[in-house]
């Protein structure tokens, strides 16, 4: 079995080994003690917590559609990919998962007829996609921490939480921001707090801190490497696989805020299967990367609550952290505690996201959002593996 994911401590705190009670808004994860030499993928990262749900949609399906295709979630994805491309006027999609149909929101009959005819289910909407991310980057524009904003496509309407450090003159301003929106746009509020916590995963540890492995790689100049999260990168030069032990990696580019990525180079001989941790004795191998589709049934892996599901609400969504925003990211309903942000984001043998941060628990549900692998990648010019 591989090894456990990482967190990022502050420095003196204690050892995460040390079981904690999990708190809404603690840094610390329970851990046991990480075997040695063996890294298996769990998650990088960071962990911010953002709770609050989706409304269901008011939009009409069609009375006389076609029967759409029967789809796997990558099937459904490139059949998205493609429609983007072939269709003007579309409002973005989704994957009905119980349906396992591909479900294409437009504005208007040409359009409608284009998509029905792909396979796909079609619903009319009032607003394209492209209004609406021209709402979401106004409001983003705001710059207020401790929000968070991202287009619904099942809504057809850009959500924006607040977290509970915006009030008074700033939630004023946020409120009147999102009204003079219309009916694009609505706020909802969320009882946690967008902060960069860090744990989950296999761990690696760094000087002064915990942070959690994400993927194993193999960087641009073909040496073997893993991905975490930036800001674990542009904090922690060195890596180890136990706390105070032999330097195992060295960080090298990362980027945070903005994204939300970063990479180490391995310098000791380690084992770096590309695998997540399933935490019942086997892993999950995992042979490259894919794009999250909205709908799609995903995993997490992480230290503190091990493996869980859930579904992926929102794709491109932006968060404001102190630190500073963080844009293109995967917004899911699985749930996180503290120590679980840098787990792996998955779906079968795909890697999907690092967690970059989110709100809430296991116990009454909450939601996580991640960086996208294949982003992360194209901009270090590594590969999965």
């Amino acid at each position: 079995m591989g090894k456990r994911p990482v967190s990022v401590l502050p420095p003196g705190a204690s050892d995460p080994r040390t079981p904690q009670p999990p708190t809404g808004g603690s840094t610390l994860s329970q851990h046991r003690r990480v075997p040695k030499r063996r890294l298996v993928l769990a998650g990088a990262a960071v962990a911010a917590l953002a709770a609050g749900t989706l409304t269901a949609t008011a939009a009409n399906a069609s009375q006389d559609a076609p029967t759409a295709k029967t789809l796997s979630a990558a099937s459904a994805g490139e059949l998205a990919t493609k429609l983007t491309k072939d269709i003007k006027g579309h409002a973005g999609s989704y994957y009905d998962a119980k349906a396992r149909q591909l479900v294409v929101n437009v504005t208007n009959g040409a359009a409608k007829e284009k998509a029905e005819a792909a396979g796909a289910r079609a619903r009319v909407v009032e607003h394209t996609l492209a209004q609406l991310d021209s709402v979401k980057n106004s409001l983003t524009k705001k710059n207020i921490p401790g929000t968070a904003r991202a287009v619904d496509v099942r809504t057809n309407k850009v959500v924006v939480t607040a977290d509970k450090t915006v009030k008074g003159a700033k939630l004023a301003e946020l409120r009147k921001a999102v009204e003079a929106q219309g009916g694009k746009a609505e706020l909802k509020r969320t009882n946690g707090e967008f902060t960069t916590r860090i744990a989950g995963g296999d761990a690696i540890w760094g000087d002064g801190g915990r942070c959690s492995l994400g993927f194993n790689v193999t960087t641009a100049d073909g040496k073997p490497g893993f991905l975490t999260a930036g800001h674990c990168t542009t904090a922690i030069s060195s890596w180890s696989d136990s706390q105070g032990g032999q330097e195992i990696a060295k960080s090298g580019d990362g980027k945070f805020p903005g994204n939300d990525y970063g990479i180490a180079t391995y310098t000791g001989e380690v084992d770096h299967p590309s695998e997540v941790n399933l935490y019942n004795g086997s892993a999950q191998a995992i042979s490259g990367a894919g794009e999250a589709q909205v709908g799609q049934k995903v995993t997490r892996s992480g230290s503190t609550t091990q493996v869980h599901d859930g579904t992926v609400k929102a794709l491109d969504a932006s968060v404001t952290y102190p630190e500073g925003t963080v844009d293109g990211l995967i917004q899911t309903d699985v749930c996180a505690e503290p120590g679980d942000s840098g787990g792996s984001l998955f779906a079968d043998d795909k890697a999907l996201g690092l967690t970059s941060g989110g709100s809430g628990d296991c116990s009454s549900g909450g939601e996580t959002y991640f960086q996208p692998v294949p982003a992360a990648l194209d901009a270090l010019g590594a590969k999965i593996g």
